[in-house]
């Protein structure tokens, strides 16, 4: 087993979302056409479809031979990380969501071989991905792969306002002088992903063969992945498992959620207390599945939001007194890490090619680690633990 370790960055630099029902191979072609059918997620009622109306494909996915028939929403909504079933029932009720071609209701019952294509009046954002001089921390690097550390505040895909200066254009321009490398080929590149604000290790692959590899492993979850989070709140039991339905929250779109059984995707992170820094605490998360704001969630989701996570108010002085000495201590703490505190600290899996089992790990960026040290100061001058 080779184990690499990544050296600490001073310039302090959720995954392939499993997909149920769908094989490896489908996520991971799927991959480059999921940010596109955001449109189905946000703005304004679907208009139905004039007769004479352009349409552009925006999704197309082959069913497999063994699939057992299916709803095409609920398919969809199974395949399409960024699009919620009711927009999708919109979709198909305005004429957008076709089976061999013609449009059908979302009660159509999808068969093995079925083409399923999500078609809109508008064409699809043309993202190509340009090469940028932008610094990366690589890890490890060989023919087949690379693992690099990425830094918080980093986008990792083009989209969403977001078309340059991500990890991915900073890939293409690592690896503009390789001819075999195609960066704008959705079978190559990136295997997974984390938050823009989140720190840490990603695998990234040079070759087909390779992405399709990896991708099965963390679709069969045989990939190793843990990670260190600051919470709020004293974490009572040392160690525990999470296990709740993720989805889109109803209530703001924004935000993920955990739904009742059956209405999100199955998700699982188990955890362990490192060290109770009285009201906050050091936690390891390690992933069993890897959906979106996972860790956020479940976390959010037994009481602990992870520290100055804005989006679901970690923000906020969550726990502790009133003192306006201790509300100015908190809010340099905001200051020293202006992010969720939230890190992908290992990351281990099959070589594609050797079948070597390999193991990464980063240390804690800078501003995490200063963050852990104001509060390990202020409880020692406190002079106990809450």
């Amino acid at each position: 087993m080779s184990t690499h370790q990544a050296e600490p960055d001073a310039r302090q630099t959720v995954a392939l979302s499993d997909a149920a029902g769908t094989s490896a191979e489908d996520t991971l072609k799927g991959m480059e056409e999921l940010d596109a059918i955001d449109d189905l997620e946000g703005g304004d009622d679907i208009e139905p479809v004039g007769d004479e109306a352009q349409l552009y494909e925006h999704f197309r996915v082959v069913v497999d031979k063994g699939q057992v028939m299916m709803r095409v929403d609920k398919y969809l909504f199974d395949r399409l990380t960024n699009a919620s079933r009711n927009r999708i029932q919109k979709a198909a009720e305005a004429g957008f969501v076709m089976a061999n071609g013609k449009p059908v209701k979302s009660s159509y019952k999808v068969k093995p071989m079925d083409v399923i294509t999500v078609m809109m009046d508008r064409p699809r954002y043309e993202n190509e991905v340009i090469p940028e001089d932008i610094p990366i921390e690589i890890v490890y690097e060989d023919d087949y792969l690379m693992v690099v550390n990425k830094p918080a505040g980093l986008v990792v895909h083009p989209g969403h306002g977001n078309y340059r200066g991500t990890l991915v254009n900073a890939i293409a321009w690592h690896m503009k002088d390789n001819p075999r490398y195609d960066a704008n080929d959705p079978h190559v590149g990136l295997v997974h992903r984390i938050d823009k604000d989140t720190s840490g290790l990603l695998v990234v692959a040079k070759t087909p063969d390779a992405k399709t590899h990896l991708g099965n492993q963390f679709f069969h979850k045989t990939t190793r992945r843990r990670y260190r989070a600051l919470v709020w709140g004293n974490v009572e039991q040392d160690e525990g498992t999470v296990t709740g339905d993720i989805g889109r929250n109803p209530k703001d779109r924004m935000q993920m959620t955990v739904l009742p059984d059956g209405e999100g995707k199955h998700a699982v992170t188990h955890y362990r207390v490192l060290e109770r820094l009285g009201y906050v605490t050091l936690v390891e998360c390690i992933l069993e599945t890897g959906r979106t704001h996972q860790i956020r969630v479940h976390m959010k989701h037994i009481g602990h939001i992870l520290f100055n996570d804005e989006r679901y108010g970690g923000h906020e002085i969550l726990k502790g007194t009133h003192f306006a000495k201790y509300k100015q201590f908190v809010n340099h703490c905001f200051d020293i890490c202006p992010r969720q505190a939230l890190h992908a600290m290992t990351l281990g899996f099959r070589h594609p090619v050797t079948g070597e089992e390999m193991d990464f790990s980063a240390p804690l960026p800078a501003d995490m680690t200063a963050l852990i040290e104001r509060w390990r100061s202020y409880i020692s001058n406190r002079g106990d633990t809450v």
